[in-house]
């Protein structure tokens, strides 16, 4: 998930303008100021991730069953492969695993947080709107509105289970990640118009251009890649 709060797939390297999906951690550097180790982990991370025409992110992820060592490798690796991406928050399915876990940071001096099967139990009427981004969908950035609030029930690595309350940022990863689980996009929580910009700038992005001005995209579909690699 990438939200203006916080800070494709393609053999060349992007440019710039390719670079706007991604959520930084506060006080990361802008991306043409990494050092070249740093831009290569980051990069090679990227690499990973599932990007919109991809089928698993269009499907429902699974509920976890087994709480062993495999799952906790699982979970280790989401994690260091969202630190290498300078991101705060991953679903399983953008990796094309099919369970139903996510991992998250909302802030650098925060641990990592694993929930696993989560279950939305109570979310706030009060609501706030804020511009989001996602690693899976290369240069959109568009105003969600969400539950500022947010209680979520689940189960941690281990197997045991944690209740997170969250509010503000925390709530938003929380929920962002939470539909990614369910195959919802944020191009789903927004109006016509809105997604046809959004898929527009997505375009230029994998192509590394600036968007540029057009009279009507149209509701672009969403093409068919590779088939979902199932779970264990």
């Amino acid at each position: 998930m990438a939200s203006q709060d916080t800070a494709g797939q393609r053999d060349a390297e992007p440019d710039e303008h390719a670079d706007v999906e991604v959520e930084r951690e506060q006080g990361a550097p802008a991306v043409e100021e990494l050092d070249e180790e740093t831009r290569a982990r980051r990069d090679a991370a990227l690499r990973r991730v599932r990007k919109f025409g991809d089928p698993v992110l269009r499907a429902s992820a699974l509920p976890v069953e087994r709480f062993d060592d495999q799952l906790r490798t699982e979970i280790e690796r989401m994690g260091e492969l969202m630190h290498d991406a300078l991101g705060v928050g991953l679903a399983a399915t953008q990796l094309g695993i099919m369970h139903r876990v996510l991992v998250y940071r909302a802030l650098p001096e925060d641990p990592l947080t694993a929930l696993v099967n989560p279950v939305l139990e109570w979310a706030s009427e009060e609501r706030e709107q804020a511009e989001e981004g996602c690693l899976s969908l290369p240069g959109v950035h568009v105003e969600v509105e969400r539950p500022s609030r947010v209680r979520v029930r689940a189960r941690d690595g281990a197997g045991e289970e944690t209740v997170i309350e969250a509010e503000g940022l925390p709530a938003r990863i929380v929920q962002h990640e939470m539909d990614h689980l369910d195959g919802v996009l944020i191009l789903d929580r927004i109006g016509r118009e809105t997604r046809k910009e959004a898929m527009r700038a997505m375009r230029e992005a994998l192509e590394g251009r600036t968007p540029a001005p057009s009279e009507d995209d149209g509701d672009a579909e969403e093409p068919q890649r590779e088939p979902v690699r199932s779970g264990r």
